[in-house]
């Protein structure tokens, strides 16, 4: 693992810490709400505290700093944020910027008075900044007004009419009027740009195109001047609208929830408001077939949803009373109504677009080795093409035109923009695949990480059980009637709140199975429960309890045994005074994805581990079940987190990495510690969301083969776009240096590999795994 992505999981680890903290306050919030919503709209509805503002960041912090967001809708690469980044960066009252090209938002640290230079100074560089408004989503900034297409047209026309003058052998004034038009038309936002660069010290592709433009003007290479401006003017164009296509990858999600909402009134009226402006506890009614607007819980009717814009989940997911619904999935043919438990800027789908637009942010790896090579590359072929234009006529006897229009040529190519563009645009693409599929990755850091996963240790319940114990066995035993002993039992087990006598009272009521009165009913902590029924005593309880009653076995205790080693929770029917009556066997059932999850890493050369809190009969159980390698038991939080740390430890490469799988909340020491920390079932806890490494919105492991297939698939072209550019750029010098090169072949070495490397990143976009 780098030296930053440690420091990252170090600051991490506090983070994680304070969140689960945060993350039980708010589970017992949405348990309380949950246990006191009403049947209907408008009593008792769940208050829930929103976890996140969307929108800019103008907040104090407690240095007394302001963090301000600016969108910049010119920032669209490298080349705008170092000119940004020179400018502010001397400024007094500035002490951090956090740029978002993906986004074009500009996140400054800076004393409260200077904010207004800090605009003042954006603006100098030619740009319009704009305040994010703390209402208004990042993925829907005001678009800039579309430029008006004829000048770039007629600029095209001058400049081919320029090239047909020169080679009919018309008038060289002629020719030099053409291409003149043609680079005013097209070439004075570049060279007005350009100008700024250099007067703020920096020289930028648009300096670059500038110099070489008027270097080719006055050597007297009017049709090449003239085409040059025109291809690189067009090139620019394609390549912002291919960088549009990216940046908006994710942006479809947030037109999932529709902007209309059919709330309840005062008056016990319907109708159709604005979802912005609902207020929480407000009840919604929804229709059939309609999308959910906003997240609530429903407090009347049912239906089926399809959750795959939140969860990634392929199957509609039945929903009834005190169930959660999300905004932007759809309601299938039932209808009913909910209370909001959250606002458009606070929703899950708000919550995670907003979380990947904060990984977009963030460097990966791969990008930091990239922007610091790229503060090398530049100023180094500057340095060549200044050498090549003054050296071989100086020291050779070279011709000047010569030497100095492959200089020219080479001032084109040395632009690192395809460079600096492919990793972020193919980290932003993976992310955005992810989060489509219900994979939310909190950084690019643990997009690349991934393909490092050496060990993956997973919690048990929840994790790779249901979570819920079922009946799995029943045996009338001495000759007792199976209709008899299981109304007996299901009697008892009703009148229990305890989860094994709770899926007794569940098998029953499944066939029906009649419940009869019980009589001096009496719960018997850790052992079980007993009443009297029809005038017998009877008793529902654990092995301990048939032990303290005497009742035991030699052959009862070797079926005891025997189930127990399956991982199964065994309860007895018992008559007080007489024999054992029936047995029951209960456990806590596999999920079918679970072994096919587990199959799928191990297929991809993951090694994996069980970690939890059951004794290690069942951990064992269990693991053999699903096929996980090793598994271990009777273990405490403090105990998960050692176990973490010595796969770490014992790491024999130092770039393998231990990811560990859980809800987010009990297993938080260990998660923190992991290389990648994995949530479960995210989308019911938003705590979760924010704080893992890696959300998982349901509860399916078959996502986790499917992160470490996207992070392997998003490093190979991470890399593959480094080649190219890199490539494309060294053969062009070569043919440069050669005097095969031309102007216009620069134009297209340095725009078609920006090009070429942004439709290779968007390629992961369409990644299924």
């Amino acid at each position: 693992m780098s030296t930053h992505a440690k420091h990252e999981h170090a600051h991490d680890h506090d983070h994680h810490d304070h969140g689960h903290a945060e993350a039980a306050h708010n589970h017992q919030q949405n348990h309380q709400a949950h246990s006191h919503a009403a049947d209907c709209c408008g009593h008792g509805a769940p208050k829930l505290v929103p976890l996140t503002e969307l929108g800019a960041r103008h907040n104090q912090a407690a240095t007394g700093e302001v963090s301000t967001a600016i969108r910049i809708m010119q920032m669209d690469c490298p080349t705008e944020e170092a000119l940004i980044r020179k400018k502010l960066g001397g400024m007094a009252g500035v002490s951090a910027m956090e740029f978002n090209l993906m986004q074009r938002v500009l996140t400054v640290s800076h004393a409260p008075h200077a904010i207004a230079p800090i605009l003042q100074a954006v603006r100098s560089l030619g740009y319009t900044p704009e305040v994010a408004d703390a209402n208004t989503p990042p993925a829907a900034p005001t678009p800039e007004p579309a430029k008006p297409w004829w000048p770039l047209a007629l600029a095209g026309v001058a400049a081919l009419a320029s090239e047909a003058v020169h080679w009919a052998g018309l008038p060289t004034w002629l020719a030099a009027t053409l291409a003149v038009a043609a680079v005013l038309l097209s070439g004075v936002s570049t060279y007005k740009k350009g100008w700024i660069a250099i007067t703020n010290g920096k020289l930028n592709i648009n300096a670059l195109m500038s110099i070489a433009v008027t270097g080719a003007l006055i050597l007297g290479q009017w049709p090449e001047a003239a085409m040059v401006m025109v291809l690189f003017t067009v090139a620019e164009l394609i390549e912002a609208k291919s960088l549009d296509r990216a940046r908006n990858a994710i942006q479809g999600l947030l037109q999932l929830a529709p902007e209309l909402a059919t709330v309840q009134q005062a008056d016990g009226s319907w109708t159709e408001v604005a979802a912005k402006s609902v207020a929480l506890h407000t009840c919604v009614r929804i229709k059939p077939g309609e999308r959910i607007a906003l997240d609530g819980q429903i407090v009347s009717g049912r239906s089926s949803i399809n959750q795959a814009p939140i969860t990634g989940e392929s199957l509609p997911v039945e929903k009834t009373e005190g169930d959660a619904v999300f905004a932007g999935t759809i309601n299938a043919s039932g209808s009913f109504e909910y209370v909001v438990t959250a606002t458009t800027g606070n929703s899950t789908l708000a919550r995670i677009i907003h979380a990947v637009e904060q990984a977009q942010g963030a460097r990966a790896p791969t990008q930091r080795f990239v922007d610091r090579f790229a503060q090398v590359y530049t100023p180094m072929v500057f340095a060549i093409a200044v050498a090549v234009a003054l050296l071989p006529p100086l020291l050779m006897g070279g011709a000047w035109f010569d030497w100095v229009y492959k200089a020219l040529v080479l001032l084109v190519i040395a632009c690192p923009c395809a460079l600096v563009i492919s990793t972020p645009v193919t980290i932003v693409s993976g992310l955005a695949a992810a989060a489509r599929q219900g994979i939310l990755i909190k950084g690019g850091v643990y997009l690349e990480e991934g393909r490092k996963l050496v060990w993956l240790a997973l919690d048990k319940t929840g994790t790779i059980t249901h979570g819920k114990p079922v009946q799995t066995d029943f045996w009338a035993l001495n000759g007792h009637a199976e209709a008899e002993v299981r109304s007996l039992a299901a009697s008892l087990a009703s009148r229990s709140d305890h989860p094994v006598s709770r899926a007794v009272a569940d098998a029953a009521a499944l066939e029906a199975v009649p419940l009869r009165e019980v009589a001096a009913f009496e719960a018997l902590p850790g052992r079980g429960t007993q009443g009297t029924v029809d005038g017998q005593r009877v008793v529902l309880g654990n092995h301990r309890l048939i032990h303290q009653l005497g009742l035991c076995s030699e052959a009862l205790e070797t079926q005891l045994s025997e189930l127990e080693k399956q991982g199964k929770t065994v309860i007895l029917l018992a008559q007080a005074e007489g024999a054992v009556m029936a047995l029951f066997a209960v456990a806590d059932t596999v999920k079918d994805s679970s072994r096919q999850a587990i199959s799928e890493l191990h297929a991809l050369g993951l090694k994996t581990i069980m970690l939890t809190g059951d004794n290690t009969y069942t951990a064992k159980a269990i693991a053999d079940q699903v096929g996980i390698t090793e598994a271990r038991g009777d273990l405490l939080p403090e105990d998960k987190l050692s176990i973490i740390e010595s796969k770490i430890k014992g790491g024999r490469d130092k770039d393998s990495a231990v990811g560990m799988v859980g809800d987010g909340i009990n297993d938080a020491p260990a998660l923190a510690r992991a290389s990648i920390g994995f949530a479960m079932g995210a989308a019911g806890t938003g705590t979760a969301i924010e704080t893992a490494d890696v959300a998982l919105m349901d509860d399916d492991l078959r996502k986790l083969p499917r992160f470490v297939r996207l992070s392997r698939q998003t490093h190979k072209l991470l890399l593959q776009n480094i080649a190219l550019a890199l490539g494309i750029k060294a053969v062009f010098l070569i043919l440069t240096l050669t005097g095969l090169g031309s102007m216009w072949m620069a134009v297209f070495a340095d725009v078609g590999a920006s090009l070429l490397v942004v439709a290779n990143g968007l390629r992961l976009v369409r990644f299924r795994g």
